[in-house]
């Protein structure tokens, strides 16, 4: 009976859509996240989120598919984060703080001008399970593929600069291109992810996940399996709660993948 109840869901197609939009990001954000964490980057998230909404609002203004002009917006804010940085090298924080003003206040003016429906905006700050058309699946799958080949690609580069830059710079890696190469994949990732938990909460999806890891993973290759994992069971079940209780997917695959990390605190306090 239980399966039932579990299964009728997939007898829509916009929940096929959600669940399997829900797949792939909970795959490529924790694979994305990780690095941000080790690397003490974990703000780039929200800064390339609001930067996304500028481009979904933009979108909406000019009659495009939002997520794609998302995509477009963000990979802009990549390149502004990097531009900035040689600007702020001891102020890192100060280059995300300025691109997030820029993204936030685009967002509101262009939302303001009132285009597209409270419903349509609200569905991006905040996600949907009905709202993803099938050229949003195409373009979720492809940069999903796209990110999850490149990390594997880059893994042991990544792995380095991750834990010495410096030692990394002097062993012969492009430190400058693979940062600006990743801040791109960072920019896919939030693009593509707000469809499912909004653009409030994209960051958290990388970040939540991975934290979790950290409490039980022994080496960098099981904190990944961990993370991935925890992001794919909290998507999972926040997307089944969205459908079921008609509560917002976004925030209810973060209150899932928060449950899932106070668990790996009491484990990792009580039982090792």
């Amino acid at each position: 009976m239980r399966e039932k109840i579990a299964l009728e869901m997939l007898h829509y197609t916009f929940m096929q859509r959600a669940v399997w939009a829900g797949i792939v990001v909970g795959i490529i954000c924790p694979l994305i996240g990780i690095v941000l964490v080790l690397r003490r980057l974990s703000l780039i998230g929200d800064a390339l989120a609001h930067v996304s909404l500028a481009g979904v609002a933009f979108g909406l203004v000019a009659g495009i598919n939002p997520t794609a002009a998302g995509l477009v917006f963000s990979g802009i804010g990549a390149f502004g984060i990097e531009y900035l940085h040689r600007f702020y090298r001891r102020y890192a924080e100060l280059s995300l703080a300025i691109i997030i003003a820029a993204g936030m206040s685009l967002a509101v003016v262009l939302i303001s001008l009132g285009w597209g429906t409270t419903a349509t905006v609200l569905s991006f700050l905040f996600g949907s399970i009905v709202a993803l058309s099938g050229f949003d699946i195409y373009i979720i799958t492809a940069v999903g593929l796209t990110v999850a080949i490149l990390v594997s690609l880059l893994y042991r580069q990544l792995f380095y600069i991750c834990f010495d830059e410096e030692a990394a710079t002097v062993a012969g890696i492009p430190v400058t291109k693979i940062n600006l190469f990743f801040t791109f994949m960072v920019a896919m990732t939030v693009a593509v992810s707000m469809r499912i938990v909004g653009a409030l909460l994209v960051s958290s999806l990388m970040i939540v996940p991975v934290a979790a890891s950290i409490q039980l993973a022994r080496s960098f290759r099981s904190a990944v399996a961990i993370s991935v994992t925890v992001a794919l069971i909290s998507v999972m079940i926040g997307i089944t709660l969205a459908f079921y209780l008609d509560l917002p997917p976004g925030a209810a695959v973060i209150l899932t993948s928060l449950f899932l990390l106070a668990l790996a605190i009491f484990i990792k306090r009580f039982f090792s």
